[in-house]
């Protein structure tokens, strides 16, 4: 299952509309991937799992993730937030997190089995970025790393005492009558566990606060990201495969050997665990293991890397077919909140009668098309202008109040 972004950019000065257009890109190519993976079939007809699922899964949720970091630092002036600001910028995380996650409520009615929502589990993670934009840059980065190893770590010492997830979607009665159920399920055990998923809004924040207009930045991120993911790939299947890792599984399981083959294949819901440590060097679709986590991390970081890099061909003969490539893709990126919804509420509605490939393509062209008539209209999202709305509202409210308050001490 994937997820989508806000894109936060209403204080992101003009001089980085390059920047800008790799970073909508990258999110578009995050839309095309979450569509695939929500639309297309996952399982080939030898029981193994198709191209596209092998390509999406997991990898566009996580891309999404730590394009949320990225906006949080744009938004945060791409630069720790010094203490005079803090309580403004935190009003202004809160109620991003509140609108989203009001949204997303209002969207449980709709069936898990198509698409587990992502919107409540992404408004924690807009809190717990809270604290994070008020560390130095390699904290950050340092903790990002330590969250990606401890937290699947503490999650698989838990294990089965955990309360089993329901894997549907939350509602605000369903969180009402079931506080702690939920709590779990969406901290440690869900679809898209917050505390894990941490690590990804640690990497975009970092990310963010870099020269992102630099081509040399650019391809550094490529690179390092395309090493870490091959990296991290490479060691879970020397682990799994040549070490040994596969048979702990077996035995230390209850599982069939083709249930465990299939979960490191197809990935798990949220989190892996069981009575054997080698469940962390699995790394299938959304297992939150430290490998899964650095390894989408990596994916994620040479997709923004390239998009970016794509920005610096201006002027070469590759331009104008980036340009025809990246531009469909950053208008369906810069609204991709408000798509995100409409593409929920399509495959859950009595009109998406089409065969795969036919309603993945239909989907993908109304993306673009939407997304480019906005961008030459209104020029935002409806969806994302009302939550760009409340945070600025209430980031103005509490930069009122501290004004005043100041301006009464100095009377």
């Amino acid at each position: 299952m994937t997820a989508t972004p806000l894109t936060p950019t209403e204080t992101i000065p003009a001089a980085t509309k390059q920047r800008l257009h790799g970073i909508d890109a990258a999110r578009g190519i995050a839309l095309l991937g979450m569509m695939a993976v929500h639309s297309l079939v996952a399982v080939s007809d030898d029981g193994s799992p198709t191209l596209s699922y092998s390509i999406a899964a997991g990898r566009s949720s996580a891309l999404f993730a730590v394009l949320a970091g990225v906006g949080i630092a744009f938004t945060t002036g791409r630069a720790r937030v010094e203490r005079g600001n803090r309580s403004a910028t935190a009003a202004s995380l809160a109620a991003r997190a509140a609108t989203v996650g009001a949204i997303g409520l209002i969207m449980g009615y709709t069936d898990a089995e198509y698409a587990v929502v992502i919107l409540p589990y992404y408004a924690i993670l807009f809190l717990l970025a809270i604290p994070l934009v008020y560390l130095p840059t390699r904290t950050l980065a340092a903790l990002g790393l330590l969250i990606a190893i401890a937290v699947p770590a503490g999650i698989e010492m838990l294990g089965t005492s955990l309360p089993t997830p329901s894997l549907d979607n939350p509602t605000l009665i369903g969180i009402i009558d079931n506080p702690a159920g939920w709590a779990t399920e969406l901290l440690l055990n869900g679809e898209f566990p917050a505390l894990p998923w941490t690590a990804y809004i640690c990497a975009g924040i970092v990310i963010g606060r870099l020269r992102l207009t630099s081509a040399t930045v650019a391809g550094s991120l490529l690179m390092i990201g395309t090493a870490l993911a091959v990296g991290a790939r490479i060691l879970s299947e020397t682990l799994i495969f040549h070490l040994g890792g596969l048979e702990h599984l077996i035995t230390g399981s209850e599982l069939p050997r083709q249930d465990i083959l299939d979960l490191i294949s197809y990935g798990a819901d949220g989190t892996v665990h069981g009575s054997t440590w080698w469940w962390l060097a699995v790394d299938g679709p959304h297992s939150s293991t430290p490998l899964d986590l650095l390894g989408t991390i990596g994916s994620s970081t040479a997709i923004i890397g390239a998009m970016l890099f794509l920005g610096h061909l201006t002027g070469t003969r590759l331009e104008k077919l980036t340009t025809l490539v990246t531009m469909p893709l950053a208008a369906a990126g810069s609204m991709t909140l408000t798509l995100y919804v409409l593409h929920i509420w399509f495959i859950n509605s009595p009109y998406d009668t089409y065969t795969p490939w036919t309603g993945y393509l239909l989907q993908v062209l109304a993306a673009i098309t939407i997304g480019i008539f906005v961008k030459l209209t209104t020029g935002r999202g409806p969806l994302e202008a009302f939550v760009t709305m409340t945070a600025n509202r209430s980031k103005q409210a509490i930069t009122d109040t501290t004004n005043a308050q100041t301006a009464d001490r100095h009377t």
